[in-house]
């Protein structure tokens, strides 16, 4: 039975270790992967050449910039482009780039729930697109939507880019997707990418890299135990591994104890036992076909208005507006 959790444990992060690593299996979320050097090392990842999806949102966004910019603006209408989860805004920036240079009337306001990244991405824009009205949301998605949403009436455009929605499992994912169509009003778009079904093997490689950063990248949360909650893992006796099911398209990766072990987290008063090969479920990738989106969307009260694909036809970005509008 799971025990109960300590009343001292204050921090959403100290409570979703507790019973992340109290319950069987042993699970922990990949957004506390997250800090400055699991932003660092996200960068990293997609950077590198086994990383498939930035190139291939990279292609959709430069060869369809018109095209998305037009729809976006549908005449000249004024609205505001709202990111989840910005990062780097290294894609984000061909379309931005784009609409300054064509004097669209916009605001872009990227949310993120680390102002680490926030910050170096207002400092860059205000380097590279001094013209563009930038304007940064730090929280959680819903808080800083629910916040924008009771501004005022602009139309708007949201970006939730990198296969992002890819974490979530398929009911998560409808709850996602439904949580941010009640925040829509009636001409607001939501743009978002989906990583597709294709070789299991690139899949593998895309998140198991030789040399290693995605690994480091998974272990990054043993070490924000350590750091933040006095914790003792040595990350060295956990293996990174990921799996990839073809037929339901959900990669999932994992830390595997190399070793029995115990480790003590002092800050939550916690002592955890690991077994040889025990795991700890880390994350989800999950891949998609146009079936499933349309699914996705029909169940979350949204309808497809448009799609955009690689020229591999690896990656698409769909535009869902509010449906029955």
């Amino acid at each position: 039975m799971q025990e109960s959790i300590p009343q001292v444990l204050t921090t959403q992060f100290e409570k979703d270790v507790y019973e992340g690593l109290t319950d069987y299996p042993k699970h922990l979320s990949s957004k506390y992967f997250y800090d400055e050097k699991g932003d660092q090392l996200f960068q990293d990842i997609m950077h590198m050449p086994e990383y498939y999806l930035t190139d291939c949102e990279f292609d959709i966004l430069d060869r369809n910039k018109a095209e998305i910019a037009a729809l976006f603006a549908r005449g000249d209408e004024k609205f505001k482009l709202i990111e989840l989860g910005a990062g780097d805004g290294k894609k984000t920036k061909i379309i931005l780039k784009y609409l300054s240079e064509n004097s669209f009337d916009f605001k872009y306001q990227p949310i993120d729930i680390s102002q680490n990244v926030l910050d170096g991405l207002e400092k860059s824009l205000f380097e590279e697109l001094p013209k563009v009205n930038v304007e940064p949301q730090q929280g959680t998605y819903f808080e800083a939507l629910e916040k924008i949403n009771e501004a005022n009436g602009t139309k708007k455009v949201i970006l939730f880019l990198g296969s992002n929605i890819g974490n979530l499992l398929h009911p998560q994912a409808i709850d996602f997707l439904n949580g941010v169509q009640e925040l829509m009003q009636k001409d607001d778009l939501f743009f978002v990418g989906f990583d597709m079904k294709k070789h299991p093997r690139k899949i593998l490689d895309a998140y198991s890299d030789q040399t290693g950063i995605t690994a480091a990248f998974n272990k990054n949360v043993l070490s924000r135990i350590n750091r933040e909650l006095g914790g003792n893992f040595d990350p060295e006796k956990f293996l990174h591994w990921e799996a990839y099911n073809p037929e339901t398209g959900t990669a999932k990766s994992y830390l595997v104890a190399k070793e029995a072990q115990r480790v003590t987290i002092e800050k939550l008063d916690l002592q955890i036992d690991f077994t040889t090969w025990e795991t700890i479920h880390t994350e989800i990738s999950q891949k998609y076909d146009d079936s499933t989106v349309k699914w996705l969307a029909e169940k979350s009260g949204l309808e497809i208005e448009k799609q955009f694909r690689d020229s591999k036809n690896q990656y698409k970005n769909y535009v869902f507006r509010k449906a029955g509008l």
